[in-house]
């Protein structure tokens, strides 16, 4: 089974715009391998967009921040906070049917408060210039834990609610084959 299987691509894309708007985060919904599953795009920051933009920086920051949060949020099966190695805040919540762990939906890019870019480590993973990333990471926000929150709530709700439509709708599938047969 896959994402689209319960919801098509546009609904999870208005999903990340919801995130987006509501908080500001990088809105992302990977798959179970973590793969992005939309092409949509809005960044949190300059550095997220400079670190995304490098092969160090997605291999060995983004990457890895996503699946470590991701792993941990298949086996809680609970949403999950916590911080990429360049000290930006990321939350993910899992995308379970079926007792089938299908992905996660979730944001990243701003610093929880209180918190600050660690430019040393992505200066020393990515080769960038430290100075480079001090200015790229000087106007970046503190999300409060609130908004994050309510945002994270929000994404919940809409992964249960895309889940019961889908359940629901294979109930109903079902129940009509029983009735043909």
């Amino acid at each position: 089974m896959k994402l689209v299987d319960i919801m098509p691509i546009e609904k999870w894309i208005e999903i990340e715009k919801e995130v987006n708007q509501r908080s500001g985060l990088n809105a992302a919904v990977y798959d179970a391998n973590g793969v992005r599953i939309t092409d949509f795009k809005k960044w949190a920051n300059k550095l997220c967009q400079a670190l995304r933009a490098t092969e160090k920086g997605q291999k060995f920051i983004c990457a890895v921040a996503q699946q470590n949060i991701a792993a941990r949020a298949a086996k809680t099966r609970e949403p999950i906070v916590a911080e990429c190695d360049a000290g930006l805040m990321k939350f993910v919540v899992p995308i379970i049917v079926d007792d089938e762990f299908l992905g996660t939906a979730g944001g990243c890019g701003l610093l929880n408060n209180p918190g600050q870019v660690d430019a040393y480590l992505v200066h020393r993973t990515t080769d960038m210039d430290e100075e480079d990333v001090r200015n790229l990471a000087e106007d970046i926000e503190h999300i409060p834990q609130g908004r994050l929150a309510e945002v994270r709530d929000y994404v919940e709700k809409k992964v249960a609610e895309s889940i019961r439509e889908y359940e629901a709708g294979q109930y109903e599938s079902q129940r009509k084959r029983r009735l043909v047969s």
